[in-house]
């Protein structure tokens, strides 16, 4: 039995915190996990300069209300999931990503969880395990799936390498030059048609 693992951020939608940093201003913000490898440490330096401009949980997800999946995305899920299980595996969190599942006809996603205070300003956020895509990738293999893998930054490396088919899809020059091993698409046809071999 096959299951797909998808990353959510720059592969099916824009990048949040992106689409944040342009809205607000704030450059610092721009920094993905494109950039930065490390996920604890970026999440940090978010909250601090998040803290730093007094904004909360409420200014990003006005943001978020008004972004919308990437051109083909719902076309492109809809058709894998008429052929194969699929789940999105994100580091984002449920408080952003509930109206982009609406908008992407509500796939299964599992993701983390913020820590909002009573004044709606983000105190903290709850990883849902360590290591949470290559761990969850781990488990399907342990209850009987061949996981494929698809994403584009340096924390969906883990769950590709681990998988009996990996993609890396929109991802970075850098990335793509220092993993050669996994097809690189830009195209979400391509991409499908790259899954459906590999099932």
């Amino acid at each position: 039995m096959n299951i797909v693992c998808l990353d959510m951020e720059g592969v099916l939608v824009p990048e949040i915190w992106i689409a944040f940093a342009e809205e607000t201003g704030i450059e610092e913000l721009k920094k993905t996990t494109r950039d930065e490898p490390d996920y604890d440490k970026l999440m940090n330096y978010r909250l601090d300069i998040l803290r730093e401009h007094g904004l909360g949980l409420k200014e990003i997800q006005d943001v978020i209300a008004r972004i919308d999946p990437l051109p083909g995305a719902k076309e492109f899920l809809d058709e894998l999931r008429a052929t194969t299980q699929a789940i999105i595996l994100s580091d984002t969190f449920s408080q952003f990503a509930q109206p982009l599942m609406a908008k992407l006809g509500w796939p299964v996603l599992f993701c983390n969880e913020l820590i909002i205070g009573e004044d709606g300003m983000i105190e903290g956020f709850k990883m849902r395990c360590e290591k949470s895509k290559l761990t969850t990738v781990r488990a399907l293999q342990s209850c009987g799936f061949e996981t494929i893998a698809a994403g584009d930054s340096f924390n969906d490396l883990a769950m590709i390498e681990a998988s009996k088919a990996g993609f890396l899809f929109r991802s970075t020059e850098s990335i793509k030059a220092d993993y050669p091993q996994f097809p690189a698409f830009k195209e979400f046809d391509d991409l499908l048609d790259a899954i459906k071999k590999a099932l």
